[in-house]
């Protein structure tokens, strides 16, 4: 299994990135897709999910009404865009896939199995 993320990059506040996670060796669908970040001096934190065979989507409060996360099953690829980045979403951030979350681990990265090596974004004030 492995995830390759990329599209991170440099930012002016206000402005907006959207990150791939392109997957191969599973069968996409059938697991629920996630993005993590983690900051300098922080924890990794949950930022975004979509559940496995379904639409369901899930965000982070501190990323609702900003972020979106959609799915391409056809290309084994999960999204996220981002706007009106602000500087405190600089970071690097993570994709990651579980084919065997329940719901309410949803936001614990250690749950996941699969992690893709990350792409840094970063926001400028």
């Amino acid at each position: 299994v492995q995830l390759q993320a990329s599209g991170g990059g440099l930012v002016q506040a206000g402005g907006s990135l959207s990150l791939s996670c392109a997957a191969s060796g599973i069968t996409n669908s059938r697991y629920t897709m996630s993005w993590f970040r983690q900051a300098p001096g922080k924890e990794r934190e949950f930022v975004a999910a979509v559940w496995r065979g379904g639409p369901n989507t899930y965000l982070a409060d501190s990323v609702k009404g900003r972020f979106t996360i959609s799915r391409d099953n056809a290309k084994s690829t999960v999204y996220l865009r981002m706007n009106s980045l602000t500087p405190d979403d600089t970071a690097l951030y993570y994709c990651a896939a579980s084919s065997t979350l329940i719901l309410s681990s949803l936001r614990t990265w250690s749950m996941y199995a699969y992690w893709g090596q990350g792409t840094q974004v970063t926001v400028s004030s």
